[in-house]
């Protein structure tokens, strides 16, 4: 149809991808193919829909009424908003090394496009936005103050209900004030306040961002692990710690907290800082308690399927660290796994 620019490998990113459990960059991704080759999508329905001897024909035409009506696109558009405002911080929030100060930053900066999206302004911008898009495709465009007619659904389900309440509340505010609530009650100012503490470890840049006071209030979050006199200690270990990294050559090309600590310890100054190097062990484990046990939870839809529904937790639990870690293990040698399981030493029990 001349939407899209053809030739040798210029279109396989055009296809709808795979919604993954846990990774809302695919459904982002899937929402922008749609409204791209919304024709295109049409017309493959329709050509299905009008073989009668395809088997699938009648769900074709299921499905192309409701391409075709305006809920559908009004919703195509507001998936496409909201998530393209939220793609930054998500892929921020993917990111191993994250500086968090940036990621701090774009919650800020996403909450405040959600909030300027819900005024009126925003709301007109958008409708224009889907009514032009219906107008260029044929689609019929329903007068807002008229009474809203349900697609695929009972009218008894929206009794006395216009096109302005359903679309504009019901729809539009209601998915923002779901997105805002959802990323206040994931970053609320304690969690904030946990992140830009944290931040003070950075070592870019000859520690610029290190803050003592930030450090001694990250601490305090953790009173099962720093006493009031252990906190004492910190302070003025900290103030030995910025001086001693500032000074040595070894440390000045860090990038990152987890460098930080492995040349702690090849230093072996993880010991003469140890109620730092305790903090920052911390530090360590945070990002690694949230991310990484989330997608360990993504992995289990894929390892305990209805075959293997009845096995232990160990096996459950070698069979996880083998696929969450399968980048390390294809490093393996074949060779070497089969010398593991020869040797005569090990006992297996039938």
């Amino acid at each position: 149809l001349g939407e899209i620019e053809s030739g040798h490998g210029l279109n396989q990113e055009m296809g709808l991808a795979r919604p993954a459990y846990t990774r809302w960059g695919s459904h982002y991704k899937t929402i922008q193919h749609v409204i791209l080759m919304y024709r295109s999508i049409r017309r493959v329905l329709q050509q299905i829909g009008d073989d009668a001897e395809y088997k699938e024909s009648s769900k074709a035409q299921i499905a192309l009424y409701s391409f075709e009506s305006f809920d559908f696109v009004f919703l195509a558009h507001l998936l496409d908003t909201i998530l393209g405002y939220t793609d930054d911080l998500n892929c921020a929030l993917q990111k191993r090394d994250q500086d968090i100060l940036n990621a701090v930053s774009l919650i800020s900066l996403t909450k405040t496009q959600l909030e300027l999206l819900r005024e009126d302004d925003g709301w007109e911008k958008f409708l224009a936005d889907v009514t032009s898009f219906c107008v260029k495709r044929k689609i019929v465009v329903p007068k807002m103050d008229g009474r809203y007619k349900s697609v695929g659904r009972s009218k008894r389900y929206y009794v006395k209900l216009t096109n302005y309440h359903r679309f504009k509340v019901d729809m539009f505010l209601g998915v923002i004030d779901r997105q805002l609530k959802e990323l206040n009650d994931r970053f609320d100012e304690v969690n904030t306040d946990l992140l830009i503490c944290m931040s003070s470890f950075n070592p870019k840049d000859s520690f610029a961002s290190f803050d003592k006071d930030n450090l001694v209030k990250l601490a305090k979050f953790y009173p099962k692990d720093f006493s009031v006199t252990d906190l004492r200690r910190l302070t003025y270990q900290l103030g030995n710690f910025i001086v001693d990294m500032r000074g040595d050559e070894r440390f000045s090309k860090v990038k990152s907290i987890a460098e930080l600590s492995v040349l702690l310890i090849e230093t072996n100054k993880h010991v003469l800082h140890s109620y730092v190097y305790k903090l920052l062990k911390l530090v360590l484990l945070l990002p690694v308690a949230t991310a990484s046990v989330e997608r360990a939870f993504s992995v289990m839809n894929f390892i305990k399927n209805k075959l293997r529904n009845s096995m232990g937790d160990q096996y459950l639990n070698d069979c996880l660290v083998t696929f969450i870690e399968k980048q390390f293990f294809l490093c393996v040698a074949d060779e070497d796994i089969i010398s593991r399981f020869q040797k005569p030493s090990r006992q297996i029990n039938l």
